[in-house]
């Protein structure tokens, strides 16, 4: 689960707006010179403010700290749909453009129309995840509340 701590700012039925600060993570990586996100935070835009809707079943009140989260695997979907899918519908239109035996011109514009055609089908299914309360953040705990403890692998010695 891929946690942020976060204010409730407004509350509504089943779910509340939660505003979260992003801040870079720069400090705890190894790659800090060569990454953009070093940069940007230089730059002034490492600690912005998010506003994010989290559904929930609990009742909170306009200022409690919450922890919210979502799934990894949602994430790691969410990602592969929005890459491999055009890229995808890119690589097919212009092989099949080519077994066709279109000139080059044409395999282009087809490689074209099928990145265009994978960017709809993504948009198509963002559409109807949006309303599949798996792919949406959730209120997870009060952040006063301690996370119990639970290992997830122990070493043998």
């Amino acid at each position: 689960m891929i946690e942020e701590r976060g204010r409730v700012l407004s509350v509504e039925a089943g779910a509340v707006w939660v505003e979260t600060v992003r801040t870079s993570t720069c400090g705890s990586c190894a790659a800090k010179a060569g990454c953009g996100q070093a940069l940007l935070s230089r730059v002034g835009s490492g600690a912005k403010r998010g506003f994010i809707r989290a559904l929930t079943d609990r009742q909170w009140q306009i200022g409690d700290e919450v922890f919210i989260g979502i799934p990894e695997d949602a994430v790691v979907r969410g990602a592969l749909w929005v890459y491999m899918v055009p890229l995808l519908g890119l690589f097919a239109s212009a092989l099949l453009a080519q077994a066709a035996g279109v000139a080059e011109p044409g395999m282009i514009g087809a490689a074209l129309l099928g990145l265009a055609a994978g960017f709809a089908v993504v948009r198509w299914h963002g559409q109807r995840a949006q309303r599949d309360p798996q792919m949406m953040p959730q209120v997870l705990r009060s952040a006063g509340q301690m996370m119990p403890f639970a290992p997830e692998g122990r070493l043998n010695g």
